[in-house]
């Protein structure tokens, strides 16, 4: 049975050798969901093989648009016969994601009606800014019995300020304004890599959009989209994971097939900390050739450091003598890792958004279970490190957002197998 499948990971092991990065996540749930805009097929290149991702094309399946997954890896989706607006809740219940397919399904068809979202347990992450931007365009929207039910005689282009930079909101009005009447101005924008993929996208499919990666972007709406062929950028927390997979064991990893611009923020605060990382065109080799040093790390959106190196970031301080401290500027209740960590023999404290980590020199195999998808990769790195054998259980997080995660730590001389 899924539910009983667990990591082992034997620690120990320097780990060695090159990984390549898989397509993003986050940038691929965005453009699959944007495909409902097109009148016209599209095939997508990079599109990682993952349960988030399965997630989303049951979500376009049910709103009744064709997709086949293609044996070189490509997805082909046919959007001509949408014509359901309703995303279910027993899909939406387990990604948060969801929730983008709200923006498009409005500007398409005028009609949407989408169950209120779940995914990772790490704390309240409000949609208010969704739906406050969607009715500026002139949506009517209601909250009846767990749904979210918006409708519209047509969309009109207008200015919206997000009082926070959310990644999810800027991506769904982002959407709604690409064929919305006259232009629209989001304020206040997210700035992350992913809403650059997804604009690009949007473009390339004949939208007419600036200012992505800024602050403000511009959208002037048009009368249609059309199909395309477009390639996902790579995974950037998937690519700091296994930069910090060779700190954590004191290796010598190649990370290829990535964008070493999108991790500056995490590659900043490792050298501080004593990694040596060399950085090439599309791809970033870590070392550790002296004693680590202990960085306090706070959380930022894009181009801040990410929240969803955190937890990763705290397994690798964890094990760095001295003190450190971690500040969680994004998410309430993102730190249920720390118990977890503490069953390793690790030190640290929570005090609200903050956790304080006095390094210790070595941390012990334990049972453990992972709570949400980052701490699923913290606690593997943990492992990794450990004396002994750590059991990892609720891995289904880990298969919602990291790609054969065993088999590729595996290739560089990990010690680690999926067991019941």
């Amino acid at each position: 049975m899924e539910g009983n499948l667990r990591i082992l990971v034997t620690g120990g092991r320097r780990l060695e050798g090159q990984v390549k990065i898989s397509g993003a996540k986050n940038a691929a749930l965005p453009i699959l969901a944007a495909t409902i805009l097109s009148n016209d097929s599209i095939t997508l290149r990079n599109i990682p093989v993952l349960r988030d991702v399965d997630t989303m094309l049951s979500v376009l399946n049910t709103l009744g648009i064709k997709v086949k997954k293609e044996r070189n890896g490509e997805i082909y989706i046919d959007p001509s016969n949408l014509k359901y607006f309703e995303a279910p809740y027993e899909l939406v219940k387990s990604m948060r994601a969801s929730i983008l397919v709200m923006g498009a399904l409005l500007s398409k068809l005028k009609k949407a009606r989408v169950a209120l979202p779940g995914g990772c347990a790490i704390g309240p992450r409000p949609i208010d800014l969704h739906l406050e931007g969607l009715k500026r365009f002139g949506a009517k929207i209601d909250l009846e019995k767990g749904y979210i039910e918006a409708e519209t005689h047509g969309l009109k282009g207008c200015y919206i300020h997000l009082e926070y930079p959310s990644v999810g909101a800027t991506e769904n009005l982002m959407m709604a304004a690409t064929l919305a009447e006259g232009e629209t101005i989001i304020d206040g924008a997210a700035k992350e890599p992913e809403i650059v993929d997804l604009a690009c996208f949007l473009n390339k499919m004949g939208a007419r959009i600036s200012g992505h990666g800024t602050d403000r972007i511009r959208i002037e709406g048009v009368k249609e989209l059309r199909g395309t062929i477009y390639k996902i950028i790579p995974d950037r927390i998937e690519a700091g994971t296994y930069v910090i997979a060779a700190a954590i064991t004191k290796g010598d990893v190649t990370v290829s097939e990535m964008n070493p611009s999108h991790l500056w923020a995490v590659t900043t605060k490792l050298r501080e900390a004593g990694v040596w990382i060399e950085e090439g065109e599309s791809e970033v080799r870590a070392r550790v050739l002296e004693k680590l040093r202990p960085v306090d790390v706070k959380t930022l959106p894009y181009p801040g450091f990410p929240t969803d190196m955190q937890a990763q970031f705290m397994a690798l301080m964890a094990i760095t003598p001295g003190r450190s401290i971690i500040t969680e500027t994004v998410f309430k209740n993102r730190f249920m890792h720390v118990d977890e960590l503490n069953r390793m023999g690790a030190v640290i404290k929570k005090d609200g958004n903050f956790a304080l980590i006095d390094g210790v020199e070595s941390l012990s195999g334990a049972e453990v279970c992972a709570t949400d998808l980052r701490a699923s990769a913290c606690l593997i790195l943990a492992g990794l490190a450990a004396k002994g054998d750590t059991f990892v259980s609720g891995i289904c997080h880990l298969d919602r957002g990291y790609e054969r995660m065993e088999k590729k730590l595996a290739q560089i001389g990990a010690k680690i197998e999926r067991i019941e």
